[in-house]
């Protein structure tokens, strides 16, 4: 029996699925779900390239983002590749891209050159952002306050801060810039109260709900392989802990997604 809600899994990363040649059983135990839009993500040449061959396999039902992440921030890169597959039918934003102080603090410098140049590619297309952001709240927040004042694209269609794992006070301070709040599998977590308390703070036009796929499986997953699937989980939490239904998570983040990424599993 087919659930009577539809989701969308906003950050997906096909990788592995690719590599074991189980993309479409992957999906179909999706769409079993009631998940039937995906955003497929990029971040290096390679996985660009997985990602938007995705988004020409499945037209209409995955979609794409690319950009230079920043584990790329001291290795030589190619913005004309990167233009090129951004030329693609299903490309619908620039990432994921961000700031990680956490794994190579050494690199910050480095990291903030890169993270300006895909937020002025951004610019350039009129595309939003995916974010990442790890220890490194303050820089995030000032560069992403200088993209938004230098924004040329629609209004409220920024990015989104995704996979969300901070507290209230620096979603307040993310919902200030103007963007979409993402929440993954972390948020079922036992440990996890401020991600919930935070949660219950970001209005429901600009929620959105990922997995991270393969990483960070929910409760009652954790442990194994994430997958599209079990992005359900992740819409039950926060139901959960906003007081609301899944039906009506379900509705409003797949609303969201659909205006964020100019209707997702569209071309452009």
């Amino acid at each position: 029996m087919q659930p009577d809600f539809q989701l969308v899994d906003t950050h997906v990363h096909f990788d592995v699925f690719h590599s074991k040649g189980e993309v479409e059983a992957v999906l179909a135990r999706a769409r079993a779900a009631g998940v039937r839009r995906f955003v497929a993500m990029g971040g290096g040449p390679e996985a660009n390239a997985l990602a938007a061959d995705c988004a020409a396999q499945y037209p209409g039902e995955i979609s794409f983002a690319a950009g230079f992440d920043r584990y790329l921030a001291a290795e030589a890169r190619e913005p004309a590749a990167l233009e090129k597959t951004l030329d693609r039918p299903g490309a619908v934003a620039v990432g994921e891209i961000g700031l990680d102080y956490h794994y190579s603090p050494e690199t910050r410098d480095a990291q903030r050159e890169l993270f300006a140049q895909m937020l002025a590619l951004a610019r350039a297309r009129r595309l939003p952002v995916v974010i990442h952001s790890r220890e490194a709240e303050d820089d995030t927040i000032a560069m992403l306050q200088e993209h938004a004042a230098a924004w040329p694209g629609e209004p409220g269609r920024l990015g989104v801060l995704h996979c969300f794992t901070g507290g209230p006070d620096f979603v307040r301070r993310v919902l200030a810039v103007g963007l979409f709040v993402s929440f993954s599998g972390i948020t079922t977590f036992r440990n996890a109260d401020s991600i919930r308390a935070a949660a219950q703070l970001v209005p429901a036009d600009r929620l959105l709900v990922e997995t991270d796929s393969p990483y960070l499986a929910p409760i009652p997953y954790r442990g194994q392989r994430n997958e599209p699937a079990f992005v359900v989980e992740v819409a039950r939490a926060l139901a959960a802990a906003r007081g609301a239904t899944l039906e009506d998570i379900a509705q409003q983040t797949t609303l969201n997604a659909e205006l964020l990424f100019n209707s997702t599993g569209a071309t452009r």
